[in-house]
């Protein structure tokens, strides 16, 4: 009985909105007039989200709980609720027409690499490049100064640990 009280309660405009949302409907629509309806849902999604938490925010103060205030606001949160559901429908709707596009189009492409490929001569595999590898180091110390500066420092320290231990 709440959702037709709720349903009944909608604008002209709101109800306009949601009937459009209706999988029938949702079905004959191309991605573009997918993208143009799923914004507008959203639009009115998001109009009665901030409508209820502004409208709860300022009745926190009067009731001081928000327990207390929400069911005082209820219409509003019911409305958002009703057009996040439509969002849904519409986005799932928009996500499948996306990955046929995408499909029709990743097959459109691969056609043509493949018309193109198979005209003209036949091509020769490139000629190898002499290899310019450099030979594999087998003295691994550094060469940077600094580098061995550290590792002097640090065999340095393994003495001076090694020698405490020793004179004990």
């Amino acid at each position: 009985m709440a959702a037709k009280a709720l349903l009944n309660s909608l604008t002209e405009a709101e109800s306009a909105l949601l009937r459009e949302t209706e999988r029938d409907r949702i079905a004959g629509l191309d991605e573009d007039a997918l993208i143009e309806l799923h914004q507008r849902i959203r639009r009115a999604r998001d109009k009665f989200v901030s409508q209820y938490r502004r409208t709860a925010a300022e009745r926190v103060e009067k009731y001081a709980a928000r327990g207390t205030a929400r069911p005082k606001n209820r219409r509003n949160a019911d409305k958002a609720e009703l057009f996040e559901d439509a969002l849904a429908r519409v986005s799932r709707a928009l996500a499948a027409a996306a990955r046929r596009s995408a499909t029709a189009l990743r097959t459109e492409r691969l056609a043509a690499a493949r018309s193109v490929r198979h005209s003209g001569p036949a091509r020769t595999a490139p000629a190898p490049r002499p290899s310019r590898a450099r030979p594999q180091r087998t003295d691994r110390r550094p060469t940077q100064p600094v580098l061995r500066k550290q590792r002097a420092s640090t065999r340095a320290k393994g003495a001076r640990r090694q020698a405490r231990k020793d004179a004990t």
